[in-house]
């Protein structure tokens, strides 16, 4: 139900969808009809309604594709923000009811940070929950995804998981995964890095301003970041298609998770992976030395 061997490089990530009333419809039916595999959502993303469309895309092409795969995350309730094992069982729950699937070959704990890991870990609790859907056939793999470096790298020290998706710390501009990254090698975990744009600054946008990871950048951190768009400038590449390709020349990582937010920026995914870069660019790259502290960290 869940191999690694099976990941494609890519999976797109659809946190965004169900932000835009009356355009995300279309754009759930291009996710689906992409040759883009693999598919990530979550409980809470835009309410319900990312899994919501996705489970309408679904049912218009008859059922999933069979070379399509959707991952999910259990999150904690909307409303009182319990995060225990009944309210696992009742994301996923509401996730398979609203994707139209009976199971699920990865489901993450999302986000716990109103717990403790103790919390977490406890009998009754989210995790228990978790092996116990995957005991049970329900979901092929178990995974925690989270922002928090030091929680994260707690919950790969349980050896529980047999996944972990981390977002904004292994960039272009960013390597704080690192111990993320090692943590998960060193047990055989399946590794998905999420994010590679840092929250769009990476991909040209200015939405959000001089963020990095959705928080204010410090001086330094953008003058490394200038660095960097002037490397890319001098070889010729494009910032966004650096950012892309720098996550998936880690051996570490199996998949990298990119956001899509319109029909355009799924057009331009396949240019972004096939852009030439030269060898020499990730030397250049290295010699810039090793970025300063992010926002993030």
């Amino acid at each position: 139900m869940f191999d690694r061997r099976d990941l494609e490089p890519v999976t797109v990530g659809t946190s965004g969808l169900g932000k835009r009333p009356g355009a995300d419809a279309a754009l759930a039916a291009a996710l689906v009809a992409s040759p883009f595999r693999q598919l990530d959502t979550g409980n809470n993303y835009a309410l319900g309604r990312s899994e919501q469309l996705l489970g309408e895309a679904i049912a218009a092409v008859g059922g999933l594709p069979p070379n399509k795969v959707v991952f999910s995350k259990a999150d904690q309730d909307p409303e009182t923000g319990a995060f225990d094992g009944e309210r696992v069982l009742r994301s996923f729950d509401e996730t398979t009811a609203r994707l139209g699937l009976d199971t699920l070959p990865l489901f993450h704990l999302h986000d716990p940070y109103t717990i403790s890991v103790a919390e977490g870990m406890a009998p009754g609790g989210p995790v228990e929950a978790l092996i116990r859907l995957r005991e049970e056939g329900r979901v092929g793999a178990i995974g925690i995804a989270a922002g928090e470096r030091a929680l994260v790298e707690e919950y790969i020290r349980t050896d529980v998981f047999d996944a972990v998706l981390s977002h904004n710390r292994w960039t272009l501009v960013d390597r704080t995964a690192d111990t993320i990254l090692r943590l998960a090698s060193e047990r055989g975990m399946t590794v998905f890095n999420a994010a590679p744009f840092g929250g769009g600054i990476l991909a040209g946008s200015r939405f959000r301003g001089d963020t990095y990871g959705y928080a204010p950048a410090s001086a330094a951190f953008l003058a490394h970041l200038d660095a960097v768009r002037a490397l890319c400038g001098e070889w010729g590449v494009s910032v966004a298609a650096a950012a892309l390709q720098f996550s998936l020349r880690e051996p570490r990582i199996h998949s990298t998770v990119v956001g899509i937010y319109s029909p355009q920026r799924l057009a331009e995914l396949p240019g972004l992976l096939g852009a030439p870069i030269a060898a020499g660019f990730w030397d250049a790259l290295d010699e810039l030395g090793d970025p300063p502290p992010s926002p993030t960290d």
